[in-house]
């Protein structure tokens, strides 16, 4: 995984030194040095797991604005807007809503970590609208945890949550994640952001498509292969698959229902009767002729016995 780093306040070897520790905790709090800590502990864990084509972007300021976004990851899957805080506690992600628990009575943080994220993802979304970055999928907000310490109780919080134990789960999802782009797209996006065109050269930035998956084509093919294998034994598939077996995917197609009517019905088809072939109307006649045979031995077996 590409690193751009874009902490303000470091030195030339990337170290954050006293003085910069106490410009930073002036401009943007008190534990803003505790934060980039934090930040580093997620992208070691991070690069464990993600590797080309993912790229993340650490703490960019946006153009034109004093908004800076902590982590910025650029997956083939989509953009990700990543805070990372500190806290420990038991707490409560519910809605948009961020509060403490305790002894069974939650209260709402003077600090709302879920509409913070979500502000710095709705604020990357509209810097690249402005820049012509076309997206197949909207920025998503993502909280960490990093403290064990801290346990959240998550109902459909507007950002996504992931606790300390799980920043490996969540970043294997990432990997695991449908594509909507090529594979090496977010290294030229990465591009992009730092450095976009001047407003009159802009030109609409559409991501090329990513590939067709190699296990559809596998499937594609499985069910070509099972169409020509029943059409060769005789057998016809419905139209409409039955109910239970159709697939989520597939769309219905509208059927009109005319009360007092009888079902439309298919034409027979040439060379079959009653819906055989001549091959299995043989068969069907040599089973006859054996169980008639058969019969006919036991009833003579019975008679002379008698």
């Amino acid at each position: 995984m590409k690193i751009i780093d874009k902490t303000p306040m470091l030195d030339e070897k990337g170290q954050l030194t006293l003085a910069g520790q106490i410009q930073g905790r002036l401009k943007y709090g008190l534990s803003w040095p505790a934060e980039l800590e934090a930040q580093k502990a997620v992208i070691a864990q991070f690069q464990r797991i993600l590797d080309k084509g993912y790229v993340l972007i650490r703490n960019f300021t946006l153009p034109n604005s004093e908004i800076i976004i902590p982590l910025i990851m650029l997956a083939p899957s989509g953009v990700y807007v990543i805070h990372v805080t500190t806290v420990k506690g038991f707490f409560e992600a519910k809605g948009d809503q961020w509060n403490t628990v305790a002894n069974d009575v939650a209260q709402p943080v003077a600090i709302n970590l879920l509409t913070r994220v979500s502000r710095f993802a709705r604020a990357v979304q509209v810097y690249l609208e402005r820049i012509n970055v076309e997206l197949k999928t909207p920025v998503e907000p993502i909280l960490i945890t990093i403290d064990p310490g801290a346990h959240v109780e998550s109902m459909r919080p507007i950002a996504r949550v992931i606790q300390s134990d799980a920043i490996k789960q969540f970043a294997n999802s990432v990997l695991q994640a449908r594509p909507v782009w090529r594979l090496d797209y977010a290294y030229s996006l990465a591009d992009i952001i730092i450095d976009p065109a001047p407003p009159d050269q802009r030109k609409p930035i559409v991501p090329p498509e990513a590939p067709q998956n190699p296990a559809d084509r596998a499937q594609a093919i499985f069910n070509a292969s099972n169409q020509s294998d029943a059409d060769s034994l005789g057998f016809e598939f419905e139209e409409d698959a039955p109910e239970g077996l159709q697939s989520a995917d597939t769309p219905r197609p509208p059927q009109s229902i005319n009360r007092g009517s009888r079902p439309s019905q298919r034409p027979p088809q040439k060379g079959k009767m009653m819906g055989l072939t001549t091959q299995q109307l043989i068969l069907l006649g040599v089973l006859f002729l054996c169980e008639c045979i058969i019969l006919v031995g036991f009833g003579s077996y019975i008679f002379l016995n008698q």
